[in-house]
């Protein structure tokens, strides 16, 4: 596939609603690609998987799909922010689950293009999301990375 393909990464926190679905919108992203382990915690606001694809169905007629497999695992999360483990460790582990997962192999290009990975993080900087992005680059090398 040499055509470069558009990916876009988003995090809810620390941002409104009207925020959010804004920086959507006016990205032209057609998918947001749900990263999280838990996307129906009450601390996920107007982010809960239910509310989350109505919100963005009706107001910016984007789809919504829950991908488990680009999430990292409960044991690697939770020694990350329960046990405050370090980004460097959390980084390699993930790396190393997604390489396992072949994740390459399995997430078709088509469904990433002009799709937006959401995870909770404010900022990609440590996050898993600009990991997979920048993972399936690795192995593709036709994404043009957004964070919005």
């Amino acid at each position: 596939m040499a055509n470069s393909v558009n990916l876009y990464t988003i995090g809810f926190t620390k941002k409104t609603a009207k925020n959010f679905f804004e920086l959507l919108k006016q990205s032209g992203v057609t998918r947001v690609i749900d990263t999280r382990l838990n996307n129906v915690s009450q601390l996920a606001g107007f982010a809960k998987k239910a509310d989350l694809e109505y919100f963005l169905k009706t107001i910016g007629n984007i789809d919504y799909i829950h991908r488990i497999d680009l999430a990292p695992s409960k044991d690697i999360l939770d020694e990350y922010k329960k046990q405050k483990g370090d980004w460097e460790t959390y980084e390699t582990k993930f790396l190393d689950l997604l390489e396992k997962r072949q994740i390459e192999k399995k997430v078709d290009p088509e469904l990433i293009e002009n799709a937006c990975l959401l995870c909770s993080e404010a900022k990609p900087h440590h996050c898993h999301r600009r990991l997979v992005a920048e993972y399936l680059n690795r192995h593709w090398g036709n994404i043009q990375i957004h964070h919005l």
